[in-house]
This record gives structure tokens, C-alpha cells and sequence, in this order.
């Protein structure tokens, strides 16, 4: 260890991008990549077209981007307001913060609000893993607590005893995913009361990543809860997981002080491009969805047939597959044998402690992964 590096990190574990990340070896194997919860659709030749020409001819490459991003808030506030159908306190573009993917705006707020002793963040595994990852990074305590594993409820008892407890130092965060990502539900009438509940000394963040598969937001409730921040992306049903942008809605005062931490020109010219240019299609993009959410649902009911595989109703566009038996061992076990089983045969698919996360992909590769499912069960013992 470096003597001038702070001893912690030795202790962490950095973050590995998933195989499907290195797209020169999964398109030479020619891997199903349904690891990462992308669209199984690129962008379409016409609009790859426009935002060609856009580079050539309007982005001048020795010029610092917009860094107030104030055109592509205001094309963010529309849509926002579009599909929330909000016709009472709209959202401006005062309300939406813009960050290089959504993980620079949640390493933002927690600069914002936990930093140098004042906080620690509050999660509820299994989730997405970089709020934890994040953290750490900053020396912010993460309190865990666990899920139901039924509905994948969090344990309500355990947050709010957590949060009551005197925590050194005190929550000031809670992250929740809606949603949830790995599980695929969205937050339940009780979850979304608790939140309702919690004190504004607490910011309440929930990631609605993946809001346009299930049409479920809390943004409409964002007047009423000046500590409530909500996260959104362009990565998912919009397409544009390689250009990086993410986006928050919030207080007015809450994006004044995200303003203050995010880095200058954190956002390329080709990706306000790219994202201004989705949203004025946006009926085009999101047209995929239909078909998406028909995939998933015979994806299900076709799992479901096996008794040894546990599938949940989904609210995203992945699936959680569980496996029942009676010592955990062997779940483990009988998980990492499907995963390297279905890697073989060419799908790429996400293996967490408790089950795998199965992105939907196009209707050939749910078909593929399907067919390979169904030979690697009938090879194992439960």
C-alpha cells in the first residue's frame, strides 16, 4: 500500500464491470448480453444519422460544453412533466440536476450531505450496489438492513429501529429503488408511507431507473417533499447507456446545492446531443417498451412451470430467478451452476448471492436463454 493512501482502501474491492462490458469480446463470442439491464435495441440508423451530422457539423470538439445544460433541462422538464401528467406545481428546469450517468449525481448528493463525518446512508440489500460502493469510496458508514423475502418489502422494523437508534454518524440518507433493482418491484403502500413519514432531516433518494417500463413515479409528490429526490436515466429505455447521462428531480434548493459539488463540463457535447435528440423522439425510442414488457411476461410464465425456479411478477425490464432448496448451500451452489452453464452456451446474465438477474433482450435471444435455461435445470439436482 502507498504510505500517502488512506488505509481503508486498502480494504475495498474495486468495481468490475461486468463481461458484457468489453464489447470486443462479446460480440467476437457473440454472447447474449443480458447482464446489465441495457435495451436490447440500439439506437435507430436515422437518428444515429442526425446525431452524426450534429457532430460534424455543430459540435466544435475545441470548445468546453454547455455547462449549465439549461436547453437539455428544459427538454428533461417537459418530458417530466409529460408523462407525470402534472398540471398543478410543474417541474422547471430549476427542479433537474444533470450528471454523467447516475452515478455521479448520487456520488454528488452524498458529498452534499454525508461528507466528512455528518452522515451515514441507509440501504436495504439486495439493491443496487452503488450507493454502498460509493460510500465507502468517501468514507461514509453504510447501515444495511435485509428485504422480505416473499415481496422483497424492506424490513420496515429494522429501517425505522436503525433510524430511531442514535447512529454515529446519523442517518441522513435513505436510498431506495423504485423499481428495485435486482427484485424487479416497485416500492409497496407501505414502503411509500414510511418515506411519507421520515423526517425532512433525512433526504430520501429513489432511483426510478427504470420509471418507463413500469409507469409507476413519486415525482408527483415532489411539492409536497422539499427532502425527496428523484433519480432518472437515459441508459435504459432511451438507449443511450454508452453516452452517460443521468438526471434528478428535486427541490429547487436541493439542485442549487447539487450545482455548488458537481464537477464543471460533466457532460460531453455529444451526449446533450445525443440525450436532447431522444427526448424529441421519444415516442419512436419508448415504442419498444410494448414489446419488451410481452417478453417478460411469457419469459415468466414459462419459468414458472418449473417447481425448483422461483420467478416473481416483474415491474422492470429483468427478471429475478430463485432457486428452492432447503440448505442455502445448495442454492448457492445450483446459481453458479446455471450462470457458468448459460455463459457457456453464450448468455451473459448477472449472479447475485440470492438468485440471477436476467435482463429482457430481443425475442431471438429470450428464446436462446430460454432453450439454454431449461437444458442446464434438466441437468442439475436440487
Amino acid at each position: 500500500m502507498l504510505p500517502f493512501i488512506r488505509s481503508d482502501l486498502a480494504q475495498f474491492t474495486a468495481y468490475k464491470p461486468h463481461p458484457s462490458s468489453d464489447n470486443a469480446e462479446a460480440v467476437e463470442t457473440k454472447f447474449d448480453r443480458l447482464d446489465t439491464n441495457e435495451s436490447p435495441d440500439d439506437l435507430p440508423p436515422e437518428l444515429k444519422e442526425k446525431l452524426a451530422w450534429t457532430y460534424q457539423q455543430v459540435i466544435e470538439t475545441n470548445r468546453y460544453p454547455d455547462g449549465g445544460h439549461e436547453t437539455l433541462k428544459q427538454a428533461i422538464a417537459q418530458y417530466v412533466n409529460e408523462s407525470a401528467a402534472l398540471s398543478s406545481s410543474p417541474i422547471t428546469s430549476g427542479n433537474i440536476s444533470v450528471g454523467n450517468g447516475s452515478d455521479e449525481l448520487i456520488r454528488s448528493l452524498l458529498i452534499a450531505t454525508c461528507l466528512g463525518g455528518e452522515g451515514s446512508i441507509l440501504v436495504a440489500n439486495p439493491t443496487f450496489s452503488m450507493y454502498a460502493i460509493l460510500a465507502k469510496t468517501l468514507g461514509i458508514p453504510v447501515v444495511e438492513v435485509g428485504r422480505n423475502d416473499s415481496n422483497f418489502e424492506i424490513d420496515l422494523p429494522a429501517a425505522q429501529s436503525a433510524i430511531a437508534q442514535t447512529q454515529i454518524p446519523p442517518i441522513r440518507v435513505v436510498f431506495v429503488v423504485h423499481p428495485n433493482s435486482p427484485t424487479a418491484n416497485c416500492l409497496t403502500a407501505a414502503e411509500v408511507a414510511w418515506l411519507r413519514s421520515l423526517s425532512t432531516d433525512i433526504l430520501v433518494v429513489i432511483d426510478e431507473a427504470y420509471f418507463e417500463f413500469s409507469q409507476n413515479s413519486l415525482v408527483g409528490e415532489l411539492a409536497q417533499h422539499p427532502n425527496w429526490v428523484i433519480l432518472r436515466t437515459f441508459s435504459k429505455a432511451f438507449r443511450l447507456a454508452a453516452l452517460r447521462v443521468g438526471y434528478c428531480v428535486a427541490h429547487p434548493d436541493a439542485i442549487a446545492i447539487l450545482e455548488k459539488v458537481r464537477l464543471p463540463y460533466n457532460l460531453p457535447s455529444f451526449s446533450i446531443a445525443a440525450a436532447l435528440l431522444a427526448l424529441q423522439n421519444r415516442q419512436l425510442l419508448l415504442n419498444s417498451i410494448a414489446q419488451t414488457l410481452t417478453e417478460r411476461d411469457q419469459l415468466i410464465a414459462a419459468l414458472k412451470q418449473y417447481p425448483n425456479l422461483q420467478v416473481t411478477a416483474s415491474d422492470a425490464n429483468f427478471i429475478y430467478l430463485r432457486v428452492t432448496s432447503n440448505d442455502s448451500n445448495s442454492q448457492v451452489t445450483v446459481l453458479k451452476s446455471i450462470h457458468q452453464q448459460l455463459r457457456n452456451s453464450g448468455t451473459l446474465v448477472r449472479l447475485l448471492n440470492g438468485g440471477l438477474r436476467i435482463t429482457i433482450g430481443s425475442k431471438a435471444e429470450n428464446a436462446r436463454t430460454l432453450n439454454r435455461l431449461q437444458a442446464a435445470v434438466a441437468n442439475l439436482h436440487f
